[in-house]
């Protein structure tokens, strides 16, 4: 079973049912037996005023790592940015869709549109944790990043870097089969740790959540959220179609 195949059949199961529900409880469990709750209810609410502030701070074309059911990749589409969603779950996918965003069911470390490319790319909501090996995750950023590209990660909300086999679970504890996949949790520090080569261009908390700015090389400028007027398009711009490559706005 390939890498890709593993990861869709681990996001199915009582993930899908969540997303089709619109709510949890949903929760990754450690082999230890460790429960780590999943925020399935903000996922598939509409972008909130903190995700919006994330949103603000993004450059160019924007590629979103782990979509799931796509409320950034739809706030971004209806303000004309150029953006694309990825995830390997097709209940995710679809509901992107749904949305009127732009999604590929695709891993983050297959192929994808526009490498090399991208403005910023997002690994929010504990998606710094894919693959469970940081250091692979930041490196395959950074090639789909155009030079001085962004990226926006979302760490955990304490001082913690950890690494582990980890299913997804319902209330009653049923995973989808026994499936078993490599995940990891970062805080902040843990996550520039394993940032060399890159560039610091900001960290910031909100509403308990908290997100470090990262740039795929030395750049004066920081990730601050531009004037409103210069992120809201008044004219809609072509979300890349298929496996083309996107352009940059």
């Amino acid at each position: 079973m390939s890498a890709a195949t593993a990861g869709a059949l681990a996001w199915a199961g009582p993930y899908a049912a969540a997303l089709r529900a619109g709510r949890g409880p949903l929760f990754l469990r450690r082999s230890d037996g460790l429960l780590l709750p999943l925020d399935v209810e903000r996922w598939c609410a509409p972008a909130d005023p903190v995700d919006l502030d994330v949103l603000d701070r993004c450059e160019g074309a924007v590629l979103d790592v782990g979509c799931g059911p796509g409320r950034l990749v739809a706030e971004l589409a209806a303000r004309g940015r150029t953006v694309l969603g990825i995830d390997v779950s097709d209940a995710a996918v679809a509901g992107t869709v749904r949305l009127g965003g732009r999604a590929l069911r695709r891993s983050v470390f297959e192929p994808l549109p526009g490498e090399g490319r991208w403005g910023t790319v997002l690994l929010l909501d504990g998606n710094v944790g894919i693959g469970g090996d940081p250091a692979a995750l930041l490196h395959r950023v950074g090639a789909l990043l155009r030079p001085g590209g962004l990226l926006i990660a979302e760490t955990a909300a304490v001082d913690v870097d950890e690494r582990a086999l980890v299913q997804v679970v319902d209330m009653a504890g049923a995973p989808d089969g026994d499936l078993l996949f490599r995940w990891a949790r970062l805080g902040t520090p843990a996550l520039l740790r394993y940032a060399r080569g890159w560039t610091r261009a900001g960290q910031w908390t909100a509403g308990g959540r908290r997100f470090a700015a990262l740039r795929s090389r030395s750049a004066s400028s920081r990730a601050e959220p531009p004037k409103r007027a210069a992120v809201i398009s008044s004219q809609r711009v072509r979300k890349p179609s298929g496996d083309s490559p996107v352009t940059d706005r």
